[in-house]
């Protein structure tokens, strides 16, 4: 079994990393680094506690470590566990700089040492459906994209997200996955237009976003709001064929807070009512009539990503997530800000990997 080591004790590690280690047979969870060191002891009685991560990465014997703690100590301690010759799973959107970023990937290959990234929205069951839709090319040419992540949060909360520092906001947040969903699915844009803004009374970070992705013949929105109260959408994609309209989020974040793990056979099956929409013509027919259908949504499974984190670990298998990808959607969140600043719209740099 792979010995496990989590860094932080906050809500990512409570609700994905914790209950997702637990409810697979190639992990042992032994060992976990938080401030709340009393409260851990009075559920974890059989695994070693440290009440920082420095002494963590020092003294526990671990094949990988979880990095859940802030974005800004991200770099630091990613760094630390490679030096100490342990694999590395960093929460996205990984670091708070591109350049961070190339620093541990290089650190990673020297050291001969697996580094991934928890993109785990890569997992959620209404972006899978709508991959396969694309992959069936369902849409003939698609021509607009669009992806939601709104949430009905009008008060600023005493979180380390919602305060002032880097990787704050929720850019950095929510953005890092919709924005690794996109460039999954359509590639790196041409250039990109950005609104990045603090809406929220009294609020010092980012809380709302509307990010334009220009590709040829192709715009990707990105958008998130902290003042929807209304049943969300998820994705409307457009093409020459059809449209598909997703609403609601994927279930296994909720799921997960419950306790339903992917042990039950349950887990990340979407109710039928939160099926998203397809509409297009009807074969034949020449009137140009559109017909819905429904589109039954694939199975979230946030655990393949640990499963394929085994399999790298072990057998030298892919990794689920390369951290080049990650360094691409780190480039478009930094774009994407500087874009907002200056009320320009910002061409994609070409780098040379």
């Amino acid at each position: 079994m792979i010995k496990v080591g989590v860094i932080g004790y906050g809500y990512s590690a409570k609700t994905f990393h914790i209950p997702l280690i637990e409810s697979s047979a190639s992990f042992e969870l032994v060992a976990i680094s938080s401030s709340q060191t009393e409260l851990l002891r009075m559920k974890y009685s059989t695994i070693s506690l440290y009440d920082n991560a420095p002494a963590l990465i020092a003294g526990a014997d671990l094949d990988l470590i979880i990095i859940t703690a802030p974005n800004n100590v991200h770099f630091s301690l990613a760094k630390l566990c490679l030096e100490k010759g342990i694999n590395v799973v960093i929460e996205k959107p990984m670091v708070t700089t591109s350049l961070q970023a190339i620093e541990l990937i290089q650190l990673a290959k020297d050291r001969g040492l697996l580094l991934s990234v928890f993109h785990n929205r890569r997992w959620d069951g209404d972006f899978l459906t709508a991959k396969s839709l694309l992959q069936q090319n369902r849409f003939g040419s698609v021509r607009f994209f669009e992806s939601h992540f709104d949430r009905f949060r009008p008060t600023v909360r005493p979180r380390w997200r919602e305060q002032p520092g880097e990787g704050a906001g929720i850019w950095f947040d929510l953005g890092a996955h919709i924005v690794d969903q996109a460039i999954c699915l359509f590639g790196l844009p041409e250039a990109l237009t950005a609104r990045c803004l603090p809406l929220r009374e009294g609020s010092q970070t980012t809380d709302y976003f509307h990010v334009i992705l220009h590709y040829e013949n192709l715009e990707v929105v990105l958008h998130a709001s902290s003042f929807s109260a209304a049943p969300n959408m998820r994705f409307r994609i457009e093409g020459t064929q059809g449209t598909y309209v997703k609403y609601g989020l994927d279930p296994q974040e909720e799921q997960l807070k419950t306790g339903i793990t992917p042990n039950d056979p349950l887990y990340g099956v979407e109710k039928a009512a939160n099926y998203g929409r397809f509409y297009g013509e009807i074969s034949g027919d020449t009137s140009g009539q559109i017909r819905q259908t429904t589109v039954e949504t694939v199975n979230g499974c946030y655990q393949q990503y640990y499963a394929e984190i085994a399999q790298a670990i072990t057998l030298g298998g892919p990794n689920p997530v390369e951290p080049n990808d990650v360094v691409e959607v780190l480039r478009i969140l930094e774009l994407a800000e500087i874009s907002s600043m200056s009320g320009k719209t910002m061409l994609m740099p070409k780098v040379n990997r």
